[in-house]
């Protein structure tokens, strides 16, 4: 057997699942369940926190039900998440901000009941914490009052951390919760111990509050504003912080619910409207103006202009007309359209893109899995370290209370939460937000390439150009009306299927309007085309054919043929009645946002090299007009994938953008590849960013967004870092009072999803084109 059959047996012979993980409150949660996971023989997994997922290959010896089993044994319970279905609102009302439709989505079942718990917990623990801060509040009997509000708080309010605990306890492991509930339960305990056999429940108790721990506590001290308090921030910190983690998730259910609901299908020539899910690959549907059009197809009749703008972030409206290809979930702008199905359901490209996004925030990049093994081993040593600290204060002579309340702050202060949500926050809403604005990022680690690129191969053919021929120029001889000359090149060459042909037809179309019929019109194959027009005999085709048939240019449009060559560009002769009268200037137009899209790759840094099958001559043309310095020209499809890598051998660090089969090596091979959604399957499959609109800046927007991530998740971690290498010391050395150290341990969470939030308002820095 060969290693590509092998290889292809081993693929199959492996399955992958996708499983919706509950239970887990912080980052060492999903490193344990991945470490269990990856114990099982032939499989491999990745545990997501920030969208509760576990993505699990594994061999076909194992079922979902034996990974779920390992998963509740861990402590934690699993499903597979529920299928994915359209909802009829448009996408557009979804994500657009401050709207119900949004504020509806910020809830879930988890959501709400973590609401209502932090909201009983902040007005139980308010009063409490006044009372313990402030000294004329202290009645005679305060310190019962505190007891009575602060019991629910405690017990109630505080019972996911405790039942969390409990399941990790019996499963020998600790996590966040346990860090929580040991400190809630220490504060409690010894406050009830305080009331009832200390002197804390003495009538006229007064005590005060300090930032620091106070060496001369009495153990009369009680601390319930420390219990209820640290409970009231921590479902605060958690409700925030999954409220927030919603909202950046928001992207991609925007982008889920982006199709129709239903369809009105052809069947013996009747309209009959069916749930979009009946629609089947050659089945022939109607789409009205202002409807969405249901799912990916080619017109079969009808023109209109039809608005991409959820998909591709592009506001100008594209015309379509028989024949051309229209997306699913774009929405009709103008006239009736009736359209054949060629792909439905996960086929659709709005399917396909979801799963890009989607894959791509589960994904885990190189940096983040760093942070998991840290917050793996993170909390056992915080318990240690607060025993120590505990350990070190009562043998150095300070008061139990004090000792104590400096170990209680160590428990809380610890949290590697903030690590666990950096890069999977950010993940979220970069991907999201990419997205909505045309541009899809296929993993975390193409984040990590974005940043050290310093060079960019564009491939011009429908790349910088549009990659169709058009009619750039008329140039008639003396005596000779431009419009005149058109009109009778472009009726001959109407009849003409050539690509140059179709250019010139379309031009003279736009400028003179209807044209002459054509009578004995011959092709000359490789020169040109002949034929009768209003009773003449026309040619048009190479100057070579025209002398050939005794009609030389004269010397003006000489001229004109030779500046047109020096620029690359093709020119066409005109003759009839024996003379030659015009040359018609054709050439691959530029994309209108060429030019500035190169200029912006220049602002980021980066050398823009141009890249192409053409000659020299056409090549230096297109490169001078849009301002590249570097090219490459007359290169075979098959030697793409040399130039990217003899770049790399000059130790150049290269992306590539390329649209066509013959890129999708090359982009294999760069470092990083951006494939044009306008371009092939096998382009978009090689390449590691997808820019769904063919236009290049949107390319420029995909390499400041992925470096926005990055550096969104940089920003994370070393705030997740940082945090708690300079609140650890301060807690252990009794200069943090608990329940600040509960206060700001919240906070730590709540920060680090609210930076990643900011990714929502980029902004393209394109300026739009009509």
């Amino acid at each position: 057997m060969s290693s590509t059959t092998e290889d292809e047996a081993l693929a199959a012979a492996n399955q992958q699942i996708e499983l919706a993980v509950g239970g887990m409150t912080c980052a060492s949660c999903s490193a344990r369940i991945e470490r269990k996971l990856n114990k099982l023989d032939g499989v491999s997994a990745t545990v997501n926190f920030a969208t509760e997922k576990a993505k699990v290959t594994y061999p076909v010896q194992l079922t979902a039900t034996d990974l779920i089993k390992v998963i509740e044994d861990t402590g934690y319970t699993a499903v597979l998440p529920k299928p994915k279905t359209s909802a009829p609102e448009a996408a557009g009302e979804t994500v657009s901000s401050g709207e119900p439709e949004e504020a509806e989505a910020e809830y879930d079942e988890h959501t709400r009941s973590l609401r209502e718990r932090m909201l009983v917990s902040v007005a139980l623990a308010v009063p409490v914490i006044a009372m313990a801060m402030v000294p004329p509040l202290q009645f005679t009997y305060w310190q019962w009052a505190s007891l009575t509000l602060a019991a629910p708080v405690v017990v109630w309010g505080a019972w996911p951390f405790h039942k969390a605990a409990w399941a990790n306890a019996r499963h020998g492991a600790a996590t966040m919760d346990t860090l929580i509930s040991l400190g809630v339960a220490a504060a409690t305990l010894w406050s009830l111990y305080a009331l009832f056999l200390g002197d804390a429940g003495a009538p006229g108790l007064h005590h005060g509050f300090d930032l620091t721990v106070d060496r001369d506590m009495a153990d009369s001290n009680i601390y319930l504003e420390v219990a209820s308090g640290l409970t009231a921030a921590i479902l605060s910190g958690r409700f925030f912080e999954a409220r927030s983690k919603r909202r950046a998730g928001a992207a991609l259910r925007a982008l889920l619910q982006m199709g129709a609901k239903d369809v009105a299908v052809l069947r013996d020539g009747r309209e009959e409207r069916i749930p979009v899910e009946q629609l089947g690959v050659g089945d022939l549907f109607v789409v009205r103006p202002g409807e969405k059009i249901a799912t990916d197809g080619v017109v079969e009749e009808g023109t209109s202009a039809v608005d991409a703008s959820m998909l591709t972030g592009e506001s100008v409206p594209v015309e379509v007309g028989m024949g051309d290809a229209v997306v699913g979930a774009t929405v009709n702008a103008g006239g009736r359209l009736v359209v054949r199905a060629t792909r439905v359901g996960a086929d659709t490209q709005l399917a396909q893109m979801a799963k890009l996004v989607e894959d791509a925030q589960t994904g885990k990049a190189e940096i983040q899995r760093l942070a998991d093994r840290v917050s793996a081993v993170f909390v056992p040593i915080v318990i240690a370290l607060a025993v120590g600290t505990l350990a070190f204060w009562l043998g150095g002579g300070a008061g139990t209370a004090s000792a104590f309340s400096s170990a209680v702050a160590v428990l809380i202060i610890a949290c590697p939460c903030g690590l666990g949500l950096a890069t999977p926050t950010a993940l979220l809403v970069g991907t999201g937000r990419g997205a909505q604005l045309g541009i899809l990022i296929k993993g975390p680690e193409v984040l990590e390439s974005t940043r050290r690129i310093d060079t960019v191969v564009l491939d011009k053919t429908g790349t910088v150009t549009t990659g169709r021929m058009s009619l750039t120029g008329v140039h008639a001889a003396d005596g000779v009306d431009e419009d005149e000359a058109l009109r009778l090149a472009g009726a001959l060459e109407h009849a003409s299927e050539h690509p140059i042909a179709k250019a010139i037809a379309l031009g003279a179309e736009d400028r003179v309007g209807d044209l002459p019929a054509v009578e004995d019109f011959t092709n000359l194959e490789g020169l040109g085309v002949r034929g009768t027009v209003e009773g003449r005999t026309v040619l048009v085709g190479r100057p070579r054919m025209l002398a050939e048939a005794g009609a030389e240019l004269p010397e003006e449009l000489q001229a004109a043929q030779k500046a047109a060559e020096a620029q690359g560009r093709t020119a066409v002769a005109v003759a009839w009645d024996g003379h030659a009268c015009a040359v018609l200037v054709v050439a691959d137009t530029l994309k209108p946002t060429s030019a500035e899209a190169i200029q912006r790759l220049r602002d980021l840094g980066l050398r823009p090299v141009l890249l192409t099958g053409d000659n020299e001559t056409a090549a230096r043309a297109v490169a001078a007009e849009v301002g590249i310095d570097e090219l490459v020209a007359e290169v075979l499809p098959k030697d793409k994938v040399d130039v990217i890598a003899r770049l790399q051998d000059e130790g150049r660090v290269v992306a590539m953008v390329g649209d066509g089969v013959n890129d999708a090596a090359a982009l294999a091979q760069a470092d990083l590849g951006l494939a044009m959604g306008t371009g092939t399957d096998v382009a978009i499959e090689a390449s590691d960013l997808t820019l769904v609109r063919g236009d290049l800046n949107a390319a420029v927007d995909a390499i400041r967004l992925a470096r926005a991530t990055l550096r969104t998740i940089k920003g994370n971690l070393f705030w997740a870092f940082a945090y708690n290498i300079a609140a650890l010391p301060l807690a252990a050395l009794g200069l943090l009072n608990p329940l600040i150290a509960g206060a700001a341990m919240a906070f730590s969470s709540v920060f680090v999803v609210s930076n990643s939030l900011r990714l929502r308002r980029f902004r393209t820095a394109a300026v739009p084109h009509d």
